[in-house]
């Protein structure tokens, strides 16, 4: 007897597919279209005439010195964020793994923080690094560091680059714990009979295992540094100072809805489209190819 799955009629199949690819239409497809229509037309603010102008926004762009800015500002951001959020989820994974008392505990203070909205997080860390009134702040002034975030440009991008991090550990923490837990032991025990240390048990067994975790979650956290992280940058730093944290995604929103030149935000918000879609392309083509994917027999 056969296992496979037979459908008698032939919509069906399309039937069942159809709530997702309408959700798909709707939510993706339609909105990316008219972002690529807005792109090639001149809008007066308030929308009353407009004008087609092919390319004239894109070209725009290749002379805007403030677009090449938020350009490696972004770059450096989302590198950034994604590195430190990594490495600091798997440390934290690592320990909570170990069978301690009241591990159940800690895992889940580990992954409240997932729960906050970003707008929520850029509050909380701006507070605490603000230098009136804030409890870190005054802790970097005690040990004779000049901090102030509202000034000086290194100081914002460092307090934009924790905030945004603080909120992703939680999101990694339970996929590279998911990972570990999921690593036969006896592995692990067989290594450690054989002499392997704690280290060398990590890079030999642990993290190569985990590499289709980890490959996964690059790909998530630069998506998410790319994109998500714009209520993290408006609650805290609104872009400045001066331009320090404008990052690809603020500067649609500032060029759209403060400086409302529709076009040109449409046209940015397009070459971020791209920018991502390649990028995400390039780990699938080259970093994938590290990755070590296990198979059950």
């Amino acid at each position: 007897m056969s296992n496979k799955p037979t459908f008698n009629h032939s919509a069906f199949p399309i039937l069942l597919l159809a709530p997702q690819l309408l959700i798909t239409f709707v939510f993706f497809i339609w909105p990316a279209a008219q972002a690529v229509w807005q792109s090639m037309l001149l809008e007066d603010p308030f929308g009353l005439s407009t004008e087609f102008v092919g390319a004239d926004n894109f070209i725009a762009l290749i002379g805007d010195t403030s677009y090449y800015s938020s350009f490696f500002t972004t770059l450096f951001f989302s590198f950034s964020v994604a590195a430190i959020a990594l490495l600091s989820a798997l440390v934290l994974a690592v320990m909570a793994d170990r069978v301690i008392k009241g591990a159940t505990g800690y895992k889940t203070l580990l992954v409240w923080p997932y729960a906050v909205a970003p707008a929520v997080a850029g509050v909380l860390w701006l507070f605490m690094f603000n230098p009136t009134v804030g409890v870190l702040a005054h802790a970097l002034e005690a040990i004779g560091l000049d901090w102030n975030p509202f000034i000086h440009s290194g100081d914002a991008m460092t307090m934009v680059i924790i905030a945004a991090t603080w909120k992703q550990i939680s999101y990694n923490f339970l996929f590279f714990l998911a990972g570990l837990q999921s690593i036969p032991r006896s592995l692990i025990e067989a290594a450690a009979i054989d002499g392997a240390g704690p280290g060398k048990r990590f890079v030999t067994i642990i993290f190569p295992l985990l590499s289709p975790t980890s490959f996964f979650l690059l790909v998530v956290n630069l998506v998410y540094a790319f994109f998500e992280t714009f209520g993290v940058i408006h609650a805290m730093t609104q872009g400045g100072p001066g331009q320090s944290t404008t990052t690809l995604v603020y500067k649609v929103y500032a060029d759209g809805f403060v400086g409302l030149d529709m076009g040109s935000s449409a046209a940015q918000s397009v070459v971020l489209m791209i920018l991502v879609g390649a990028l995400t392309v390039i780990q699938f083509k080259y970093v994938e190819k590290k990755v070590a994917y296990t198979r059950d027999h």
